[in-house]
């Protein structure tokens, strides 16, 4: 008798050195570079999607995460593209932060052979592995630090490509495209098609593109405020996000962009620009505020906003323990963490704390009217 009952297999999980699936949607992930961001990401950044992040005022704190980001490309040996008008590409690349090689924590976790009293596991299980890593060699995600600087020997190991000049790009504000992103966009889908990015392309060994995209939407980049000549949105910007949304969702790829969102003239552009894209984050520094000399954050240099988590393969997203969020940088990290105010030493912290209740209590005691003595109940 014929049946249409098939078993159920799960399908082949694509093994990428320096990628890794998440636990909660079954999603390709890769590290931004900076661990804390991975945690609070669900993991990582999936791979297919856009992360934005809107820089502060002066945009240094932006950067230095744009160039976590590229520097975990040369570690994990994945393919770069990085474009940028407002500094010379090769100028980043000369800056990326050194990576930290040795683990503190790897000969901890090393257990001693030759001791006579070490723990013995059972003969069956010995020969498993005690990790369940992936078949790759790369980790996922490493350490850097930020007072050296990367051998440019380490970083020509990868596959570069840069884009990108210092010169203001002259656009007509009455057009509808922007010729800056599409001289980009068309280099993306080239770097995409031509090297095999695409899911539509078979191959054993695969990799995956980074694209790093600094300051876009800058003046130097042809915008205007996110404003026409008849101060009306500017849609060049949005096409292009959404354009290389679309991309991006065929190919082994992920897209970082930092976006200056305090030079947009209307908070409800900014509000389209983070719908078309997956993931968005916002570095709020103290540089230039009151917040600066405030004593309260006096152990951070900034907040850290979340303002989009993407849903992918499921009905809602991955959310943190909680959203006050701040960073620090040191001289050798940069660390997401909690936002921990300190206790309220106030001028009245130091007094006795009197009994509410006590006050409201009419004076019948023995000895009342005469002050507090031991009688007074």
């Amino acid at each position: 008798m014929a049946t249409s009952f098939q078993k159920k297999t799960r399908s082949k999980v694509v093994q990428i050195p320096g990628a890794k699936v998440s636990l909660y949607n079954n999603q390709l992930l890769i590290s931004s570079g900076i661990p804390s961001l991975d945690q609070l990401l669900g993991g990582g950044i999936a791979v297919g999607t856009v992360l934005l992040i809107e820089e502060d005022v002066y945009g240094n704190y932006a950067r230095t995460m744009l160039k976590y980001f590229c520097a975990e490309a040369v570690m994990t040996g994945h393919s770069l593209l990085l474009a940028s008008t407002d500094s010379s590409p090769d100028q980043l690349l000369k800056d990326l932060p050194g990576p930290i090689i040795d683990d503190p924590g790897k000969e901890e976790m090393q257990e001693p052979e030759d001791e006579p009293d070490a723990m013995k596991i059972a003969w069956r299980y010995r020969r498993l592995p005690k990790f369940q890593s992936s078949p790759a060699a790369i980790k996922f995600g490493h350490y850097y630090d930020l007072t050296k600087t990367m051998d440019e020997d380490l970083v020509k190991t990868i596959d570069i490509s840069c884009t990108g000049n210092n010169q203001t790009i002259a656009k007509d504000r009455n057009c509808q495209n922007n010729p800056s992103y599409d001289e980009l966009l068309r280099t993306i889908q080239k770097k995409i098609e031509s090297e095999g990015f695409s899911t539509s392309f078979t191959t054993e060994k695969r990799n995956i593109l980074r694209i790093a995209l600094h300051s876009i939407g800058s003046p130097l980049w042809g915008e205007n405020g996110g404003l026409t000549s008849s101060d009306r949105y500017d849609p060049a910007l949005l096409r292009f996000l959404l354009a290389l949304r679309a991309v991006l969702r065929s190919a082994y790829a992920t897209c970082v962009i930092t976006v200056p969102s305090h030079l947009f003239c209307d908070k409800a552009f900014v509000r389209k620009i983070e719908r078309f894209c997956d993931t968005v984050v916002q570095v709020d520094s103290f540089v230039g505020s009151d917040k600066e000399k405030n004593p309260v954050y006096k152990d951070y240099h900034g907040l850290f906003h979340i303002r989009k988590l993407p849903c992918l393969n499921s009905l809602v997203c991955t959310m943190p323990e909680t959203l006050d969020l701040a960073f620090k940088l040191r001289r050798k990290k940069f660390s997401i963490e909690k936002l921990h105010l300190p206790p309220d030493l106030s001028e009245t912290a130091n007094r006795s704390q009197e009994d509410p209740v006590a006050k409201l209590k009419p004076e019948t005691g023995c000895g009342s009217g005469v002050g507090k003595t031991k009688l007074d109940f």
